[in-house]
């Protein structure tokens, strides 16, 4: 359930009504409902009830600091794939002893600032990577948390560029060459193990990948045990989908259900990285129709947002659901609902039926809310667009539009170039 209802036919979040936002902020925007991030948040945390757990949400999903503040504020911690992700999560409030830092090409200085800020636990890719923390832990007298990330060879059945659980991909190390790498670790002085890692994809829409996932994690915590290596920590990753068109996912209680049941006895604390599943339909993007036009073969309706603002379309054919602010009487059209960027994979639906529309409307682009502004860019000097959260009656701009003259800082011409 989210926040993003027809009054009188007129689409609001929560109790103010989009179009306002829409003539106040101007569009494109992202727009987001603090009441709907509340709840998918509590409704996830609250399905692992009876067992210690830490949600740490997945930053790369969504990084505004007025989102990670809402979860910190209600005892979140974070998962974070770069230093500016550490830098946000912190600047947010939340606690260094709530982050786990994944990620397959860390960097010295990532790492340094990580160590000083004494976060939970590096989730280590690789020996290179392992020796590495190890080298800088020494250098500042410390002893790294480490988690190995395993990667158990689990098809999680979605789409391959955010699949991560399969030999071919880049993530983690296989179940035999994780052995080898707990016993490195276990060597290493300035090394201390506190968990191991699994994560295998995103938009998973069934339990069953999990339960695989998590079958072949506990039988190597059995190893590691009689190899004298305890585990306090197993991060079973994020990756739990939701509904864009005519998904159906498990819902948190289910998906938590098959975890609790194969932990169960088990002296470990249980990390979860929940991205998409709780930012995702909590968020979309508001956008206004600019101009129509049709031939013989095509009808298009061309908005003032682009792939530049909105990737996945254009990334991965994914589907948003795209519905009219203000609905009206009349027929229906089948269109390409397109950007003003000059590219051909400029759009943000094809062939797709909708509410006709005029110059001037504005259209809701659902399910939004996660991977939306994180992804997007400057391409064609276009500004990054404002963020927008609303609670009860209220909105709120918690990023503002960029300005023309962001577009250039930190450029310079050079003095041979001047006249």
């Amino acid at each position: 359930m989210h926040h993003f209802n027809y009054h009188n036919n007129e689409m609001y979040c929560e109790d103010v009504p989009i179009q306002i936002i829409a003539q106040k902020v101007g569009t494109p925007f992202y727009l987001y409902s603090h009441a709907t991030l509340k709840r998918h948040f509590s409704a996830f945390n609250d399905a692992f009830d009876g067992m210690e757990r830490l949600i740490c949400f997945s930053a790369k999903a969504n990084t505004n600091l007025a989102v990670l503040k809402l979860f910190a504020n209600l005892g979140g911690g974070l998962d974070i794939v770069s230093r500016g992700e550490l830098f946000r999560g912190l600047k947010a409030g939340i606690s260094p002893d709530k982050i786990v830092y994944s990620g397959v090409g860390k960097q010295v200085d990532e790492i340094d600032y990580a160590l000083y800020k004494n976060i939970l636990m590096f989730n280590v890719e690789s020996f290179e990577e392992l020796e590495l923390i190890n080298q800088r832990a020494g250098w500042y007298k410390l002893k790294a948390p480490v988690a190995i990330r395993v990667n158990p060879d689990v098809d999680p059945k979605t789409h391959p560029y955010i699949s991560t659980g399969l030999k071919k991909n880049k993530f983690g190390v296989d179940y035999k060459t994780a052995i080898k790498a707990y016993k490195i670790a276990n060597s290493l002085k300035n090394i201390k193990i506190i968990g191991i890692d699994c994560h295998i994809g995103s938009q998973i829409t069934e339990t069953g990948p999990f339960e695989d996932a998590l079958k072949s994690i506990k039988m190597l915590i059995y190893e590691l045990k009689d190899l004298g290596i305890e585990i306090r920590y197993v991060d079973m990753g994020g990756g739990l989908g939701i509904t864009y068109h005519d998904e159906s996912p498990p819902q948190p209680s289910e998906y938590a259900g098959s975890i609790i049941k194969l932990l169960k006895g088990m002296q470990i604390k249980l990390i979860l990285e929940p991205g998409r599943v709780i930012v995702g339909n909590a968020g979309i993007l508001v956008t206004k129709v600019l101009y129509k036009k049709s031939d013989d073969a095509k009808e298009f309706v061309i908005v003032d947002a682009g792939m530049n603002d909105l990737i996945r379309p254009a990334l991965y054919r994914a589907f948003h659901n795209i519905e009219p602010v203000v609905k009206s009487e009349g027929k229906s059209i089948i269109a390409d609902i397109v950007g003003p960027i000059c590219e051909t994979g400029d759009f943000l639906a094809l062939d797709r039926k909708i509410a006709d529309v005029k110059n001037g409307d504005f259209l809701a682009v659902m399910s939004a809310g996660a991977y939306g502004f994180t992804m997007s860019s400057n391409y064609c000097s276009r500004l990054r667009v404002p963020e927008v959260m609303v609670k009860d009656d209220l909105f709120y701009v918690v990023r503002a539009r960029q300005e023309y003259a962001d577009l250039i800082a930190g450029e310079s011409i050079p003095p041979f170039l001047e006249n």
